[in-house]
């Protein structure tokens, strides 16, 4: 039987097949992070037969502060509410779960978009905006882990399947994780366990609102591949923290890198990452990485890389990509 079109069972988030449409930023929303027609058009189309098991809505910010770009998706306050509740409503519709990914942009952020000077744990350059952030106060991370839990409920009551933390790409969880931008002394930095801290108050702090049943994921920047940044040994001491702590799903990227290993086009370039960090854990990892063909997929998954494959720019290009997919594979 093909690896690809095996149900995901042995999870809190049932899923009919392996195939996952990953967050993928559209710029489509209203300027102040509503959900515009135009979002739920794309939403729609994509979603249409329900061949993709499982979609991760976009990154959206939980905080003004945080708001990485402009038109970017908002789950920061309650006005929004039913516009989301549209959204996971289409989805559901056509045949696919949605799960929403909530984000702090930290020092990632510009004062152009949010109207305030950019945050970090320390006082460094971002090494992807060359940005140099505020530092937080213990009191401004504990706001902006109360911050992430509203989001949570929000994306909850909304009628979403699950809800996404999101600490790749150089945001502000990935700012704490790496050691390139967190230098604190304090609680919050220090070694590995202070540097995910934050990681491990946010998860406690949703699990909190959204109950035991709800799935967490959390998408982590595995490697930063950079010198002095995050390690694979250090993601698979982070990732074991972070499924004691509740997480349901491991969403496996890049770092500081990106979503991107310069130099590496191969199909599924993190796969490396995904291999390392399934031998210690139990929970399924998902990986994503220029995965184009559905042989590449189903060999990912028939190797044990990894249990649910994101392919992303494909399915962006070619709203049919999934239904011949999976058609293919019958």
């Amino acid at each position: 039987m093909s690896y690809l079109l095996k149900p995901l069972e042995n999870c809190k988030l049932t899923l009919n097949n392996r195939l996952v449409m990953p967050p993928m930023a559209t710029s489509k929303s209203e300027e102040d992070g509503k959900i515009s027609k135009e979002i739920l058009d794309y939403y729609d189309e994509k979603s249409q037969g329900g061949y993709i098991s499982l979609i991760i809505i976009e990154h959206s910010f939980i905080t003004q502060k945080g708001k990485a770009s402009a038109r970017q998706m908002s789950v920061a306050d309650d006005s929004k509410l039913e516009e989301l509740k549209k959204l996971a409503s289409i989805i559901h519709k056509n045949g696919s779960k949605a799960v929403m990914q909530m984000n702090h942009a930290g020092s990632a952020a510009s004062e152009n978009v949010t109207g305030f000077d950019p945050v970090g744990p320390s006082s460094i350059a971002n090494p992807c905006t060359s940005n140099i952030p505020k530092e937080l106060t213990i009191k401004e991370i504990k706001d902006i882990i109360l911050e992430f839990k509203s989001a949570a409920r929000r994306v909850k009551e909304a009628g979403f399947d699950g809800v996404e933390i999101h600490s790749a790409h150089g945001y502000l969880l990935n700012q704490f994780f790496s050691p390139l931008t967190n230098k604190r002394t304090d609680e919050y930095g220090g070694d590995l366990l202070g540097r995910i801290k934050i990681h491990l108050d946010i998860i406690k702090e949703v699990r909190d609102v959204v109950g035991n049943d709800f799935p967490i994921l959390l998408r982590l920047g595995a490697s930063d591949y950079m010198e002095g940044g995050i390690t694979i040994e250090d993601s698979k001491i982070a990732a074991m923290a972070f499924e004691k702590a509740g997480v349901d799903i491991l969403d496996i990227s890049g770092g500081f890198c990106r979503y991107i290993i310069p130099g590496n086009t191969s199909q599924g370039y993190f796969s490396p990452l995904t291999q390392a960090i399934k031998e210690v854990l139990s929970i399924p990892v998902l990986l994503t990485g220029g995965i184009t063909e559905v042989s590449a997929a189903e060999k990912l998954l028939s190797s044990g890389k990894a249990d649910l494959i994101g392919v992303a720019r494909a399915i962006y290009k070619d709203s049919k990509w999934a239904q011949n997919a999976i058609n293919s594979n019958k």
